[in-house]
């Protein structure tokens, strides 16, 4: 059986089976060693029964005010753990951090606009498109930024969708 448990400096070394997908994101040792030190909460394993790395969710929070908010940062499983609902307890696991340690207004993430697969996931899990941005990723692609409304959240303001895209200097 998977479970789940905290990211730990260790698993660094243990997840290239998992970052050689080629929609995920792979960042430098000092960009998970800050979130690991600043939002270790937001950051959990799907650990397999054998010991191995099956996914991860690297995330934070943010934002002020009404904007204040979980934010997912990578969410990534292994091609052979796939289709196991793993995605969903890990991101299940990111909303109620979100909502019960930080009473957030929404969680969100930012996603490939050529990703039907993750979007439609995402939707599946209840995420809602609220924008586009223009050259998101290395300025090539365009991403879309999905969020969910949390419960503090009673009037889901956060999940208006926004009429037209922006460009990433126009992030809050």
């Amino acid at each position: 059986m998977t479970t789940l448990r905290p990211f730990v400096v260790e698993d660094l070394l243990k997840f290239n089976n998992i970052n050689l997908d080629v929609l995920t994101e792979t960042y430098n040792m000092p960009f998970y060693l800050q979130y690991l030190a600043r939002w270790p909460e937001y950051c959990v394993v799907a650990e397999g029964p054998d010991g191995n790395l099956q996914g991860y969710i690297l995330g934070k929070v943010e934002g002020e005010g009404e904007n204040w908010h979980g934010h997912v940062t990578a969410l990534t499983v292994a091609p052979e753990a796939r289709r196991q609902g793993l995605a969903k307890k890990l991101m299940d696991y990111l909303e109620q951090v979100s909502e019960k340690k930080d009473n957030g207004f929404f969680v969100d993430l930012f996603v490939r606009k050529s990703n039907t697969v993750a979007i439609n996931m995402y939707q599946k899990f209840g995420y809602s498109i609220y924008r586009e941005v223009i050259g998101y990723y290395s300025g090539e692609e365009n991403a879309y930024d999905m969020r969910k409304a949390l419960p503090r959240d009673t009037l889901r303001k956060s999940i208006i969708p926004l009429p037209h895209p922006v460009y990433p200097e126009d992030l809050e």
